[in-house]
């Protein structure tokens, strides 16, 4: 379980920096509306009730992978 946290992590981290790199456009990129698509499956299924309840934004995205991080930490841990 130790492993699959930390490769979670590291796909979180990068997705994550993608979507900084792309909205703000750092290091000479065009800025993109479509550089967040990586943060969407890690943050499954938490993005699909965040859009049935209207919580559907930037925000939810960036910490619905954050949830299914702390349950992997969680399951790792117990």
């Amino acid at each position: 379980m130790k492993w699959v946290m930390g490769i979670f992590l590291a796909l979180y981290v990068i997705a994550l920096a993608l979507f900084l790199i792309g909205i703000f456009g750092l290091f000479g990129q065009e800025k993109d509306p479509l550089s967040g698509v990586f943060l969407i499956p890690l943050g499954l299924p938490w993005n699909f009730l965040a859009d049935k309840l209207g919580l559907a934004g930037v925000a939810t995205a960036v910490l619905a992978p954050a949830i299914n991080l702390g349950i992997l930490f969680w399951l790792w841990k117990r």
